[in-house]
Formats: structure tokens, C-alpha cells, sequence
């Protein structure tokens, strides 16, 4: 079949009536008609022409550039210096702590967490009844400490800031923590404690500080750090947990399923530190505290460990020890019977 399209004189063609549209355009539509025929043609069609039909995408690209773009990025650097750089450099000084003790800073450090466990071997002496999670209901509460790092660390003070919400939720954990009540009336200050009534919000948060401080008292008489269970600071950690030199081991050993001391000795009734082995077995809730390496009757099962390096390991001579003077889950010494201990239970 011949070509009968003169493909050259069509091309003519077109540039000839574009020509006439993009220079003379203008004069069909109005001079800078809104949007005329188009802003965004992708071709050398002048705005400056003041006859033309249509905009070269060159020019609102780079209008946009400057006054879009560019303010947008010097608003950014702005934000930058101001907000991002202070957040970055607070979780890296939390980071710097962290990487050397991990999750320990919840079992040896924190000063709520020495008070529930003061409390709770004082609720040993006067006989109280333990109150335990066992392994069917310890997941009703461990999702409770990710809401209150989400809700009232992380997103309510961003809504205040953003306006969204009232001022006096800017930093909504801190005035339910019981931790601010329990260590100021370790100073003799009692202001922390008076409910502020000079608004409902301000009350309700005081009602609901009074209320967790109390259950945190009475709670720790019965069962063992009942707070650090629902703590946000606990769920910061965990973020963090596979990324410190410290951390828990525990290997595979063929006693460990009728066993079982390690949980009973868990003061955050992880269940897991006698089902699992590896890294499983360093739980989101694990403190750190060790407890479970003390009560550990086998060599070198369970292991706190700082890199390479094992700071503390289970140990039979340890165990035997141990429970002379205290029992898994606290309280008065038990008696280590020589028997069982030929027989391995």
C-alpha cells in the first residue's frame, strides 16, 4: 500500500497552528484569562508574549520553586534546628544511657520500681496473699503500657502543640505518674499530692494520678511491681531492647520443661523465660533484674551477658544458695532438700 501521508506537510501544519495558538492565542481567550488554555504546555510558549494562548510549563515551575518550595524549605530548616534537632539529641542522650544498661534501668535504677518492691517484701512480712498474672491473662495489661506511651507521651502533647487540644495536656503522663508522688513525699512534699481544681481537665488528672499512686501502694502489698507492668517507660525500652550491650540470654536445656523456677521468680510474671530459649526469651517486659538467672538450678542456662562478655550466670552452687535464704517468689527461706536435688527436680 503506497503511503499516501505526507508526513512532512502534516508536521507543517501543526507547528503553523500552534504557532498561531501560542503567540497569538491570546487574543482568542483574553490576556492572562484564568488558567488560559493551559499553564503547564510543554513547550517554549513565553508568558512575557502577552498575545499567547498558553504558558510554558518552565514558568509556574519555577515560580513554584521559589515561592512554593523554597520558603516551604527555609520554613523547614526552621523546624529543623528548632524541633527535630532537640528531639534527635534527647533520644540520643537516652540512647547513650540505654546502650549500656538496657531494660536495667527499670530493675536497678528506677525509684517506683524500688518502692514496689520494698513494699511488696514488706507485704511479705505481714503475710498478704501474692497475687499473680498467670499465663492466660498477663496479656490483658501488656498492651496497656504501649497505649499510654502512645496516647499520653507521644500523641496528646502533639495535638496540644499543634492546637488541637487543650494547654493543659501538654505533657498529660507526667501529672498521672505515680512516680512524681511517690518521690516527692519521700522529701516530705505534699503539694504533689493536692488535686489542682482550677479547671476539669487539670482535675481529672489529678483524680487520676491519686488513683494509680494508690493502686501502686496497695497493689505492691500483694503482687510484685504492679506499675511497671502499664509503665510508657517500660515500652520505650522495649523499642530499643535489641540494640544495648546488656541483655538476657537463655539456652535450650532439656530440664527446662519441668522446671519452671525462672517464671516463678519473674517479678513480671514472664511466662516466656521458661517456654522459650534465644532471643524469645528476652521478653518486651523483662527489667533486667537477674531474678531469674539467681533461681536458675542449672550451669549456665540463663545468662546476663554485656556484648560478648557474661556479667552473671545460672549456677547450681548459686541456686542452692540462694534459696536458703529467700524463695522464687520472695518471701521467708525455704528449705533445699538434697534428695530432690539428686533426683533434679
Amino acid at each position: 500500500m503506497a503511503n499516501w501521508l505526507n508526513l512532512s506537510r502534516l508536521r507543517l501544519g501543526v507547528q503553523l497552528l500552534m504557532l498561531l495558538l501560542t503567540v497569538y492565542g491570546g487574543n482568542l481567550v483574553g490576556y492572562y484569562m484564568a488558567e488560559k488554555i493551559s499553564q503547564n504546555l510543554p513547550a517554549l510558549s513565553c508568558a512575557y508574549d502577552k498575545q499567547n494562548g498558553a504558558y510554558c510549563v518552565l514558568i509556574p515551575l519555577q515560580h513554584q520553586l521559589h515561592h512554593r518550595v523554597g520558603e516551604a524549605l527555609v520554613q523547614l530548616q526552621a523546624f529543623g534546628f528548632k524541633v527535630l534537632l532537640p528531639l534527635v539529641f534527647t533520644l540520643l542522650s537516652f540512647y547513650a544511657f540505654f546502650a549500656v544498661l538496657n531494660k536495667a534501668f527499670c530493675g536497678w535504677v528506677c525509684p517506683l520500681g524500688t518502692v514496689q518492691e520494698l513494699l511488696y517484701k514488706a507485704g511479705r512480712v505481714l503475710k498478704r496473699p501474692l497475687r499473680r498474672f498467670g499465663v492466660g491473662n498477663v496479656g490483658r495489661v501488656r498492651w496497656v503500657k504501649w497505649a499510654m506511651l502512645g496516647g499520653l507521651v507521644l500523641l496528646l502533647p502533639l495535638l496540644t502543640g499543634m492546637g488541637i487540644t487543650p494547654h493543659s495536656l501538654g505533657n498529660p503522663y507526667c501529672d498521672v505518674c505515680p512516680s512524681r508522688l511517690a518521690t516527692t513525699l519521700l522529701t516530705a512534699n505534699t503539694e504533689e499530692l493536692a488535686i489542682r481544681a482550677n479547671g476539669g481537665i487539670e482535675f481529672a488528672l489529678g483524680a487520676v494520678a491519686n488513683t494509680l499512686f494508690g493502686f501502686a501502694l496497695v497493689a505492691s502489698l500483694a503482687s510484685r511491681q504492679p506499675f511497671c507492668r502499664i509503665c510508657p517507660m517500660l515500652a520505650l525500652h522495649a523499642v530499643f531492647r535489641r540494640l544495648a550491650f546488656l541483655r538476657l540470654t537463655k539456652e535450650r536445656h532439656e530440664k527446662c520443661d519441668k522446671c519452671g523456677i525462672c517464671a516463678k521468680a519473674c517479678p513480671m510474671d514472664i511466662h516466656e523465660i521458661h517456654t522459650e530459649h534465644g532471643p524469645k526469651a528476652f521478653h518486651e517486659d523483662c527489667t533486667l533484674c537477674g531474678r531469674c538467672a539467681e533461681f536458675c538450678p542449672e550451669d549456665g542456662v540463663i545468662r546476663l551477658k554485656f556484648g560478648p562478655w557474661t556479667l552473671f550466670r545460672s549456677s547450681r552452687d548459686y541456686y542452692k544458695a540462694r534459696v536458703k535464704v529467700d524463695q522464687p517468689e520472695g518471701g521467708k527461706k525455704i528449705t533445699f532438700h538434697p534428695r530432690r536435688e539428686a533426683s533434679g527436680d
